[in-house]
């Protein structure tokens, strides 16, 4: 049985909303020791995220390495995982054109109907807008500042969204 008995989905990025770059959007980046650049995962958002009402998807070019190195690291068990196919020029060219991430045709039939939250510190208006004329569910495309990663505020609009379903 489909449709109302399942749970929607919230699709995660890793770099910029679990991963932050740093504090300050006006620095110029560094090149950091991958170490210390793990060292800003935060064990508690797993525990936060594993709580809101979804099912939980890595949607990061870090496909199943996520559950490898990020996973433990924020206390998650292993999530499904977004692969990536290949980008078809037309969609390239077309994509660029409107603005979209490169992700957003992939989530949207990843999703297949079902409602779903996104949270990517990439998204934009252009996106919402295609999702909204091309996708059948609900959805709740987040975006997240990359320099300060997932905060208190976007747990509460996540959840707030998520148990309006």
């Amino acid at each position: 049985m489909t449709g109302l008995t399942e749970r929607p989905l919230l699709f995660l990025d890793v770099d910029g909303p679990l991963l932050p770059f740093g504090e300050d959007p006006q620095r110029t980046s560094r090149v950091t020791a991958p170490d210390s650049h793990m060292a800003r995962l935060t064990f508690g958002v797993g525990r936060r995220l594993a709580a809101l009402p979804c099912e939980l998807v890595w949607a990061t070019t870090w496909e199943d390495e996520a559950n490898v190195e990020i996973a433990p690291r924020i206390g998650l068990s292993r999530l499904p995982v977004v692969s990536w196919p290949e980008p078809t020029r037309h969609h390239e060219r077309e994509d660029q054109w409107f603005g979209l991430c490169w992700k957003t045709r992939t989530l949207v039939n990843w999703a297949g109907g079902r409602p779903f939250a996104w949270v990517d510190d990439e998204i934009t208006d252009a996106d919402r807008e295609w999702v909204s004329a091309h996708h059948s569910g609900r959805a709740l495309l987040h975006h997240v500042e990359s320099y300060r990663g997932l905060a208190d505020e976007d747990f509460a609009v996540l959840d707030q969204w998520l148990r309006t379903l």
